[in-house]
């Protein structure tokens, strides 16, 4: 009688280790998971500002900004503001010498509660900026095919 109710003890103690130890283990795992996305979000926005440039030096007439704006939020949907500043400024698209782009404003949001709630904020990411010298800007005859929404 001694024996099978120490090994009911045991069981109980082998339960409660258990679920402690898979509470470590999903708490890593999630943060794996969290560094991973937030590792994807800026190597997609540092792509995603060298596509909008590309575009913007291939396709812009330095005052469309918004079609640049739609052009990297097909690549990356969480960008909500770019800038782009052409140089030299006030120059037109038979004049301009370079094109930088830059996403601005982006945050990045946790989904993982390992912090606590004191990361569940938003976190602001650095401005991602890309500068490319300007191309013959729709004197190509492709540029209608590469410029298409």
């Amino acid at each position: 009688m001694r024996a099978s109710h120490h090994r009911r003890t045991e069981r109980g103690a082998t339960i409660i280790e258990f679920a402690l130890a898979l509470l470590v283990f999903l708490m890593f795992l999630l943060g794996i998971l969290d560094f991973s996305r937030m590792l994807f979000t800026w190597v997609a926005a540092n792509e995603t500002a060298r596509a909008g440039a590309r575009y913007a030096a291939v396709c812009d007439d330095t005052t469309k900004q918004a079609q640049v704006l739609a052009r990297m939020q097909a690549l990356l949907p969480q960008i909500q503001s770019i800038s782009t500043s052409w140089t030299p400024t006030g120059c037109t698209a038979a004049t301009c010498q370079s094109v930088t782009v830059a996403v601005t404003g982006l945050q990045f949001q946790w989904i993982s509660p390992i912090v606590g709630s004191g990361m569940q904020a938003a976190i602001p990411t650095p401005s991602f900026a890309t500068a490319l010298p300007r191309e013959i800007m729709r004197q190509d005859p492709n540029s209608n095919t590469a410029c298409t929404n």
